[in-house]
């Protein structure tokens, strides 16, 4: 076992000495040692029920004859870091929480992990330190939480956002506005769309890092204990059979992931984290990937922020196993967690409502949820969520408003500068300019809750919530802080979109950019001190999944 360099042999008496300090026995010495990653904290919805699922998880390595060590991992919650300083550190957390797993498995010899996670950076970082260190491992995310009930009626968060601006139209009073919060989220859980923290789970389970029907299964559920227990056994049944995340995670995998992705209508959040995690894993991934498989993959469920279907609507419908059904025939083979290829678990799952999950010829679009645009204002790419966006808004042209900054751009829609037809363009908000890409979930609900959101467009360098619905295409590559388009943009310029021809173009003649071009200068970087600067000078383009390089001058990737 890869323990033992920390447990035998006579010079490891002085290593041994310490873990019986720890209270192990002499007996335990001999089994596999299962590291359980926990994100768990007090101040994350998501995360406040790990302390329980933690018991399950230790009963189940132990069932299985391993010995189980416990240790914490930041988690930030984005919508409590939204709209201030704090949504800086979310993105970048992620590496923080690669580089933390990778520290403690290799400092203590882990034979195997179990990455306990939810919500949206954290379950990419625990991810892509498994790929990284290709240590057996399985992945059990959290669980969504149940939908909540304002006077009858059940409400999501992310109507909490929608409610901001109906207060400050004077639509709604300030004591409405405040029901709706205190009513909106009931209990732990992510929250209960298909956000990015959904999202992912969903992703996770489809590329076979997480058991069967773990992706949906409720944070309140008993089956999410069960599933804890499950995935315990299961860690040390991984080390003793030598199955390793990249043997899981291959490129049939995560083509696996963006299908399904695809068909869910999942966060633009995946373009970021897919090819991050594939990069640790060693996989030449594809941004046009997504593209490609949205064109032929239906849209098959109408669920929340764009919909109307709540994750709990999605698990009593089959979860992910019944999307793994409809799209069957589609799918590569490739092998899961659970002990069989993720093409068995499809055939042998069923949908159990054909309305939440519809079958392929009655598909809520006859396209998948994603889009990746290009044209000389995105000449690397960007995304869309192209299931949130009307019809009526599939093509649109319009003038820019120009933003430096989502503060500037917050404080111009509250003030009601925004007028039908402008094309909201918010920039210097990428890895390197926010710095962390900030999400753009204020500016997006503000847009929705004055009305505009099927007569306003928002591109920005940075990214967007899963809850954000709309004309709102993020990611926008090379991003304005690298002197990509974005950043010669001026007020008044004209923009047209076009989702059908996969097109966003500055309609400003070359000769102009050029000499646009060739007098800019890049403003002063936003944090000049801490972690956060270092990040800034390291991270790479979202079209690579920002990632970060081996130095300040953008060399060789961390492990390429």
């Amino acid at each position: 076992m890869r323990s033992d360099v920390i447990k035998q042999g006579r010079e490891r008496a002085p290593h041994r000495s310490l873990l019986y300090a720890c209270g192990l026995s002499r007996e335990e010495l001999g089994r596999p040692f299962v590291a359980v990653a926990s994100s768990f904290s007090d101040v994350v919805p998501g995360h406040v029920g790990m302390r329980d699922l933690e018991r399950h998880l230790e009963r189940g390595i132990y069932a299985a004859g391993g010995a189980a060590f416990f240790f914490g991992l930041p988690a930030i919650c984005d919508g409590l870091a939204m709209g201030h300083k704090g949504m800086h550190y979310s993105l970048a957390s992620r590496e923080l929480i690669a580089d933390s797993i990778e520290s403690m498995a290799e400092g203590h010899a882990f034979d195997g992990l179990v990455l306990l996670t939810n919500c949206d950076k954290i379950t990419p970082g625990m991810l892509m330190a498994a790929a990284r260190l290709n240590i057996p491992a399985i992945v059990l995310t959290a669980g969504p939480m149940l939908a909540g009930r304002f006077r009858g009626t059940r409400v999501s968060y992310g109507e909490t956002y929608y409610a901001v601006a109906q207060a400050q139209k004077g639509e709604i009073t300030d004591a409405d506005l405040e029901e709706r919060a205190y009513c909106a989220c009931p209990g732990g859980g992510s929250c209960q769309g298909l956000y990015t923290a959904n999202t992912m789970a969903c992703l996770t389970e489809a590329m076979g890092m997480s058991l069967t029907g773990c992706g949906t299964a409720l944070a309140v559920s008993a089956e999410k204990r069960r599933l804890a227990y499950e995935t315990g056994k299961r860690a040390v049944e991984l080390i003793t059979r030598d199955v390793r995340p990249r043997s899981i995670m291959t490129a049939a995998a995560f083509r696996n992931a963006i299908r399904v992705d695809n068909a869910l209508g999942g966060s633009t959040n995946t373009v970021l984290h897919l090819p991050a995690i594939a990069h640790e894993a060693g996989v030449g991934f594809q941004l046009d990937w997504f593209d490609e498989i949205s064109r032929v993959t239906p849209h098959l469920t109408d669920m929340l922020p764009g919909g109307k279907y709540f994750m709990e609507d999605l698990d009593n419908a089959g979860g992910v196993p019944a999307v793994l059904h409809v799209l069957r025939d589609a799918l590569a083979s490739s092998p899961s967690v659970s002990g069989g290829d993720i093409c068995e678990i499809a055939a042998q799952s069923r949908v159990l409502d054909d309305e939440v999950i519809r079958p392929l010829d009655r598909p809520y679009h006859q396209e998948g949820g994603i889009a990746i645009l290009r044209g000389n204002l995105a000449p690397e790419g960007s995304v869309v969520k192209q299931s949130a966006v009307s019809a009526d808004m599939r093509r649109f042209r319009g003038p820019a408003r120009v933003f430096d900054s989502e503060e500037a751009t917050t404080a111009a829609i509250l003030k009601g500068d925004i007028k039908p037809g402008d094309v909201v363009v918010v920039r210097y908000e990428g890895p390197r300019g926010g710095p962390g890409m900030r999400e753009m979930l204020y500016p997006t609900s503000l847009i929705t809750g004055a009305g505009l959101g099927e007569s306003v467009a928002l591109l920005t360098d940075g990214r967007f919530s899963g809850a954000t619905v709309g004309l709102s295409v993020g990611h926008i590559s090379p991003e304005a802080m690298a002197g990509g388009p974005l950043a010669l943009v001026r007020e008044g310029d004209e923009i047209a979109i076009d989702l059908d021809a996969r097109t966003m173009d500055l309609l400003v003649p070359e000769a102009e950019l050029q000499r646009r071009r060739e007098s800019w200068q890049a403003p002063e970087p936003k944090v000049k001190s801490g972690w956060l600067a270092r990040y800034a000078r390291l991270v790479t383009s979202a079209a690579s999944g920002a990632v970060l390089s081996a130095d300040a001058d953008g060399g060789a990737r961390r492990g390429s």
